[in-house]
């Protein structure tokens, strides 16, 4: 098997999507507004990510999103924001749902966060990127091998940042 060279590049200032299609992530670059701590979420998906709560005991981590559509066995990817307690770990996980309203996923580490933390969903989670406050340079990651494979399409869910570029092909 040769490896693909052929590569292009797109950039955003805002969430959305950069690509619609099966492609791989080559690599990621980041500005940050030099103000506030920078967030990158890259998902695998033709759909916008959805925005949640979640909280976690031990490995359980129990999300909530009213009429989430969702059932026992589909695999989502989720991207967790720190709450009371750190943060539980993005990935993608097979779910349990509890009710229309609530889905568990059991995480790869253990502790306690308190409910109503946020977290974002869709297909399929590929990467999260974070930069420190008062980081106001370009920043900029290789991803080894072939990258990363998006089957669905890349969708980058950008949170104070200047702008942010993915190199795919």
């Amino acid at each position: 098997m040769t490896m693909q060279t052929d590569v292009v590049a797109g950039t955003l200032v805002e969430s959305g999507f950069i690509y619609k299609q099966r492609t791989r992530v080559k690599g990621v670059s980041i500005k940050g507004d030099g103000t506030n701590a920078g967030l990158l979420q890259i998902f695998d998906t033709v759909t916008a990510p959805v925005t949640a709560t979640y909280a976690r005991t031990g490995t359980l981590v129990t999300v909530t999103k009213n009429s989430h559509g969702l059932k026992t066995g589909d695999t989502v990817g989720l991207s967790f924001a720190p709450g009371t307690g750190g943060s539980a770990s993005d990935g993608n996980y097979p779910i349990t749902k509890l009710t229309d309203n609530t889905f568990t996923i059991t995480d790869l580490n253990s502790g306690s966060i308190t409910a109503g933390a946020n977290c974002v969903y869709a297909s399929r989670w590929i990467m999260t990127f974070r930069i420190d406050v008062g980081d106001a340079y370009v920043n900029y990651w290789l991803i080894p091998g072939q990258g990363f494979l998006a089957t669905n399409g890349i969708y980058l869910l950008i949170t104070d940042l200047n702008a942010a570029s993915i190199f795919y092909g």
